[in-house]
């Protein structure tokens, strides 16, 4: 048997070839193998250069667009919530709030931000700002019906019945954090979350149905490449057809344009990858959840899964379920053609398919998918009208023109207004229902659909609490609380009066609340022409006060008292009040024949709750712009007029509501308040303002081309006012108005405005201007001695 070779003469064996092969290439080659060996090397120099080139560009491009910190949109907030024991409140509406700004609704409460329910009892733990530490509260309603993520309805009965700390100790309110109302971006509504705050429901089911190998693969995923392109080829289609991972997705939505093509595919690709290495996966996942376009709402596309939670669900991301996980999943395909809003069927049909999709891949268990594929689509439809657009378009504006440039630089800005959010979904809630019943009316009458405006403040502050300014903003942008000019018709009526008694203050008439006038048919004569106005519907009155003219907001009765004050006197007024256009010194400015927004005559009518001084509305408070707050202080009082003659106005308006125009009111709103119901001439716009001490909101109804709607201020506005006030007042102290100093009041009897005798069947304590008082007992009701003793003891008593 031969040896075995050594391993040296393996090796010399093994060299032999090489140094054969090495002979081979030292001889001398043809030309074109050299220049071929040089331009294969120079082309892959030139590949080589070319990809780091764009790398380095695409790289710097990327950084410079996701690398910024400030990636937060302007963001606009409301008023923080307070939560005070006795408030009217529903547990649901608790949880709406909760979810407002952003608590997660968890089994028990262990961390600061979450919140459980128990039958009639939420439990929360607060997130104070630092070092302030947070806190554990339990709140107990009195009665309601089973807590649910949807507010319940306003009308069942239920308050706030006590609030417990963590000792158990109870405490009166406790205030949480301002909700946020919008992220400013042109076109958008978005709301930027961290991952961690995103339900892993959420994640597995977008990952499930748009890129399962996320984590896997390098920002392109081979497979998917290959199964598109067998698909392609057997389509005979032009481009690759799907196969993109969530990484080209972002690429292709923030850098690339839609058009498809093999080169623009190749760049999305290398993009993608270059993503990839400059990113890790949690941070590029955040970035495409904060992002993914899913839907349209009105002007708004629908980016991000935070925002399409509150526009879909009315909930906070933390919050939503499977099946609203899935919904939102399904709608990255085909957001315009799945909606749920316009296409429930094909929405629910999509949803089930990633169910199906995530039961396949075993994030959740095929009875999982079953049972929550069996669940109705549930949406929440007035969930864009719940967030306040026309307010913040409003605020919007008058930053741009106060704080120039603000919202259009590159930093963190905060501004925070004076919106009560939970009042804003009471407004829009009552607009809802108080429109709806109008629709009725006019489709019987064939006639369109009625626009509407609310406007709710503190008369105290001038804070804007509330505001609508429309039916539907996904239908209309058009802000009718701010831009809408429309006549005030009887609504100005007040300041007649205000004026008029000005003129008694000054001794120039001798006008008060219980002055007997004439109401008939009048010709009125100014500048040689003649004007017949009428009383609506044509009903007269005769001898009537100027307060039940008032109540019933009797059109001749007005102009005469205008008539008596002095038509440039009125019209002087209104330039003092300084809203609107210029009201002409003519008979028919009693009727309100100018034109004012309903934010004006809002304005305007904070002078009958502060005095006869005019509180300018305000709608921010703060803007914080990186870090650096600034105060926005509330305009001052601008004094208009004499409290005491102001006082006369407001405590006359009360009959407005007690047995006037508004007398409906009563069956419903049992609060003191005082008000004026407006229509115009022909029926065209219908308004009502009300106001008590603390709150004063007005409403307009009317169409958009000013044709006549056909319905009076009570029929169209009152509804919705009384709506709004019921459910806002809910549980707070009833107040009542307060006269000034420098006011008398006398016992008279409502017919004929004189001292009440004994024998008087109506009577009333009136207030006047000292001096202004009536003199006379009332010879209507008997006029014997024991009935002038009487009148003269009730005036003797009351001093």
């Amino acid at each position: 048997m031969a040896p075995r070779p050594t391993l040296r003469a393996r090796n010399r064996r093994a060299v032999r070839p090489v140094r054969k092969f090495r002979v081979l290439l030292a001889r001398p080659k043809p030309g074109w193998f050299r220049i071929g060996v040089m331009v294969v090397g120079v082309g892959l120099l030139a590949v080589v250069v070319t990809l780091g080139f764009f790398w380095v560009r695409y790289g710097r491009i990327i950084d410079a667009r996701f690398g910024s910190e400030q990636r937060t949109a302007p963001r606009i907030f409301g008023r923080p919530f307070e939560l005070e024991a006795g408030r009217g409140l529903t547990p649901g509406q608790l949880v709406q709030r909760l979810n407002d700004i952003g608590y997660a609704e968890r089994q028990k409460v262990t961390q600061p931000g979450e919140f459980s329910v128990a039958g009639l009892s939420v439990m929360l733990m607060t997130r104070p700002e630092a070092p302030s530490k947070p806190h554990t509260y339990r709140v107990d309603f009195s009665k309601s019906g089973a807590p649910s993520s949807r507010a319940s309805r306003p009308d069942s009965s239920s308050v706030v019945s006590k609030i417990l700390a963590d000792g158990g100790a109870a405490v009166k309110s406790i205030t949480l954090e301002a909700p946020m109302l919008a992220a400013l971006a042109p076109g958008e509504k978005r709301r930027l979350v961290p991952l961690a705050s995103i339900p892993r429901h959420v994640v597995d089911a977008i990952l499930t149905i748009e890129d399962r190998r996320f984590y896997e693969h390098p920002g392109i995923d081979p497979v998917r490449m290959f199964g598109a392109l067998v698909t392609n080829l057997r389509g005979d289609r032009p481009y690759l057809e799907g196969a993109s991972t969530i990484t080209q997705q972002i690429i292709k939505n923030f850098f690339l344009t839609p058009d498809k093509s093999y080169t623009r595919k190749v760049q999305e690709q290398f993009m993608a990858v270059v993503l990839e290495s400059r990113f890790n996966k949690d941070q590029i996942l955040e970035l495409y959840l904060n992002d993914v376009v899913l839907g349209q709402r009105g002007p708004f596309e629908i980016h991000g899964v935070a925002e399409a939670a509150r526009i879909f669900f009315g909930k906070d991301i933390r919050n939503v379920t499977l099946a609203e996980s899935a919904t939102m999943a399904g709608l990255i395909q085909s957001p315009s053609v799945l909606s749920p809003f316009r296409n429930p069927d094909r929405a629910r049909e999509r949803r089930n398919v990633v169910l199906k999709e995530m039961a396949d891949v075993e994030v959740i268990t095929r009875e999982e998918a079953v049972r929550t594929s069996k669940e109705p689509l549930r949406v929440a439809t007035r969930a864009l009208e719940n967030e306040a657009p026309y307010f913040v378009d409003f605020v919007s504006k008058q930053v741009s023109e106060n704080f120039s440039g603000l919202l259009k630089r590159d930093r963190a800005v905060d501004v925070y207004t004076t919106l009560d959010l939970h009042l804003q979904r009471f407004a829009q809630e009552a607009v809802d229902e108080g429109i709806a019943q109008v629709d009725k009316v006019l489709a019987k009458r064939k006639k369109g659909q009625a626009q509407v405006a609310l406007v709710a403040v503190d008369p105290t502050t001038g804070e804007i609490l509330a505001l609508v300014g429309g039916r539907a903003y996904n239908q209309s942008q058009f802000n009718r609380a701010v831009a809408a000019q429309r006549q005030p018709g009887s609504a100005f009526k007040p300041f007649v009066y205000l004026a008029a008694f000005e003129q008694t203050a000054a001794g120039t008439t001798h006008l008060t609340p219980a002055t007997i006038v004439a109401d008939e048919p009048t010709t009125f004569v100014f500048g040689e022409k003649p004007y017949d106005p009428a009383n609506y519907q044509g009903e007269y009155d005769g001898p009537i006060t100027l307060r039940r003219a008032l109540a019933l907001s009797r059109n001749v009765v007005a102009i005469k008292v205008a008539e008596t004050a002095g038509y440039e006197n009125v019209a002087g007024l209104w330039r003092r009040v300084g809203v609107g256009t210029p009201a002409q010194p003519y008979p028919s400015i009693a009727l309100g024949v100018f034109e004012v927004s309903p934010l004006e005559l809002t304005q305007a009518y904070t002078i009958f709750t502060n005095g006869g001084s005019i509180r300018p509305l305000q709608a921010i408070t703060r803007i914080v712009d990186n870090g650096n707050e600034t105060a926005v202080p509330p305009p001052p009082l601008r004094p208009v007029t004499r409290p005491d003659v102001t006082y006369l106005v407001t405590n006359m308006m009360r009959s407005v509501i007690n047995e006037g125009t508004a007398a409906s009111v009563r069956s419903s709103f049992s609060n003191d308040a005082a008000g004026k119901t407006g229509t115009t001439n022909d029926l065209r716009d219908a308004w009502f303002m009300g106001f008590t001490p603390t709150l004063l909101t007005a409403v307009w109804v009317g169409f958009d081309d000013n044709q006549p709607i056909g319905l009076s201020g009570s029929q169209a506005a009152l509804p919705i006012w009384t709506g709004f006030m019921r459910r806002a007042l809910a549980g707070r102290p009833n107040k009542s108005f307060a006269a000034p100093p420098g006011v008398m009041f006398v016992d008279i009897d409502r017919s004929s405005g004189k001292i009440a005798n004994f024998n008087c069947p109506s009577v009333m304590r009136e207030a006047f201007l000292p001096g202004s008082e009536p003199t006379e007992i009332c010879d209507i009701h008997g006029n014997g001695l024991f009935s002038r003793l009487g009148g003269f003891f009730r005036r003797i008593i009351r001093q």
